[in-house]
């Protein structure tokens, strides 16, 4: 997917404590990684993880993970997470991510969360507020049912 295609990015350097012995990041950190620019996501939006959700009456648990490796990341390299929001579900919210070094592609990602009420963990429609600030940041038609 071309980079324009994402409405978001954040920068991270890899620090020495994510590199394995072979001398690259360790594939488990990519999840992480992933973690890191949704919360970053959430954050730009105005809906601070976890605060923002929870004042929304909300929060996200993810149901689904996968990762693509294409190449590898090494110490003290910058690499862009770039974060995209797919679809929105009745209580399920679908990300994208890419991570990126420079122009190259190294990672593909998928994670699909569902919204629930954070007392009884059970699932609950996403909120309107969140939602809306989806659409903002994707620049989604608002008549646009996702």
């Amino acid at each position: 997917m071309p980079k324009q295609d994402f409405a978001f990015f954040h920068r991270l350097r890899v620090r020495w404590t994510e590199v394995d012995r072979q001398d690259i990041v360790f594939n488990g950190h990519y999840l992480t990684y992933f973690d890191l620019a949704m919360t970053e996501y959430l954050r730009a939006m105005g809906f601070p993880y976890p605060s923002g959700l929870l004042d929304a009456g909300s929060d996200l648990f993810v149901v689904k993970a996968t990762v693509e490796y294409k190449a590898s990341a090494h110490y003290d390299e910058e690499i862009d997470i770039y974060c995209r929001v797919a679809r929105i579900g009745r209580s399920s919210i679908q990300f994208l991510f890419e991570i990126h070094r420079g122009d190259e592609l190294l990672v593909t990602g998928e994670n699909i969360y569902v919204n629930a009420d954070p007392k009884t963990k059970q699932s609950a429609p996403a909120p309107k507020v969140l939602r809306d600030a989806i659409r903002r940041l994707e620049k989604i038609d608002p008549t646009h049912q996702a």
